[in-house]
């Protein structure tokens, strides 16, 4: 019986000991732990970077309802994500739309991977990128639309936007299988976004006294402060889209940081030469620019194509805020449509240039096999119109839809005192 006994006692230990060297091969605990943290830092972008630096842009009646917006739309777009926009995102479907295997995660379990890292890590993950886009399309139409009409519009744009160009690009849909090279997101959440704040603000119109009364920053201090949370998120933003800790984390991180940096630099020396002084506000919306602009490309430039990206970022998005907000007068609040609409256009095409392994020192990964610089510009360029033009198209049906139901703007005298009180009955400050 002992002789048995200690047969079977060996017999469990090579079981658990097989079963444990099979789970090293397919989960790796490097990889799991550093998307664990890339989440946290993505989240941290939205709640509380992005949150701290629209609201230090707005008026001081506005603030808080900017800060409730982004908090709202998180928690909002986390339910719809386990209901059924993650499904529709990365499901096995067809080209255009994922399908609804993974309806409320019914195949998400403890067990389930994607890749090398489990399937809920991922799914997290991506849920961090589905939050932020919505809350920034909030800086085009901050100070003047109702908070329950907010909150529909962003709800509807998530399932009839977000999700299906996320399924083209990373989900297995037509852009994906052209090749487009997006590798954190420049039309998934920048080109989306951006596209979607400049018809926010034309259907919207402008806010009272646009443009000439003044509606300066009221906390710069805290606006600056939320920018240097969001420089520091993304590097999970786009490190972390790596889906591993190796060597396209690392590059995808040193070009993010080469970009912001120039892009900041590229706008402080603009306001330099044309106004005769640098701003805070400059430097660091250049350094959003920078940031939106290499996002894209992140994963498949070197660090001279990183700068070159990013100065050109910076220099293009601030003449086209310029553009915008005096020349064509549109009130698109916060600068989303000149900052990551265009940043991202640009960062998505630019990474059809400097991926090429033949640029000397602004080289980058190189292309696929079969692909050359002429055809991999043609697939980029493709993306970023077709990513535009469906957005355009989805978002002003979206907000005619959200205006009969509920009506966009708040009224005029509402707008004058201020969405603080009129919508959540609370003042930002009470001094």
């Amino acid at each position: 019986m002992k002789f048995l006994a200690k047969k079977t006692l060996a017999v469990c230990c090579l079981l658990v000991a097989s079963q444990s060297a099979f789970a090293s091969e397919t989960l790796s605990s490097a990889n799991t732990a550093w998307i664990l943290t890339s989440t946290a830092l993505v989240l941290f972008m939205t709640i509380p970077g992005l949150s701290l630096f629209y609201g230090g842009l707005v008026r001081v009646k506005n603030v808080l309802s900017v800060l409730m917006q982004c908090f709202a739309i998180t928690c909002m777009v986390s339910v719809l994500w386990l209901i059924g926009a993650y499904s529709l995102a990365f499901s096995e479907g067809n080209a255009l739309i994922g399908g609804l295997d993974n309806m409320f995660f019914a195949n998400v379990t403890e067990g389930s991977m994607s890749g090398d890292i489990p399937e809920s890590v991922f799914a997290m993950f991506q849920l961090t990128f589905a939050i932020i886009t919505p809350a920034l399309i909030v800086g085009a139409f901050a100070e003047r639309m109702k908070f329950a009409s907010m909150m529909l519009f962003s709800a509807i744009w998530v399932i009839v936007v977000y999700a299906p160009v996320t399924h083209w690009v990373w989900g297995g849909g037509w852009l994906g299988e052209m090749g487009l090279l997006d590798f954190a997101g420049g039309t998934v959440v920048h080109v989306t976004a951006g596209a979607a704040a400049l018809v926010c603000a034309l259907v919207m119109g402008p806010r009272k006294g646009f443009p000439t009364t003044a509606m300066p920053p009221h906390n710069l201090t805290m606006a600056m402060t939320g920018a240097g949370m969001l420089w520091v998120g993304w590097f999970g933003f786009n490190a972390g889209s790596a889906l591993a800790a190796n060597g396209d984390a690392g590059m995808a991180m040193l070009v993010t940081h080469m970009s912001a940096s120039a892009g900041a630099l590229t706008w402080m020396a603009c306001e330099w030469f044309k106004f005769g002084k640098p701003s805070a506000l400059g430097a660091v919306t250049g350094m959003v620019a920078g940031l939106g602009t290499i996002t894209p490309a992140s994963g498949f430039v070197g660090p001279m194509g990183g700068l070159v990206i990013g100065i050109l970022g910076g220099f293009l998005c601030f003449n086209m805020t310029n553009l915008l907000k005096i020349k064509l007068r549109i009130d698109d609040s916060l600068d989303v449509f000149p900052v990551h609409g265009v940043g991202g256009a640009l960062g998505t095409i630019l990474a059809g240039v400097f991926a090429s392994a033949s640029l000397g020192i602004f080289s980058g990964q190189g292309y696929a096999e079969g692909m050359d610089m002429a055809s991999q510009l043609t697939v980029q360029v493709t993306g970023v119109i077709a990513t535009f033009v469906y957005t355009v198209i989805a978002t002003f049906v979206i907000l005619k839809l959200v205006d009969v139901l509920l009506g966009l703007r708040v009224g005029t005298d509402e707008e004058t005192e201020g969405l603080d009180i009129n919508q959540h009955n609370e003042r930002g400050y009470d001094l």
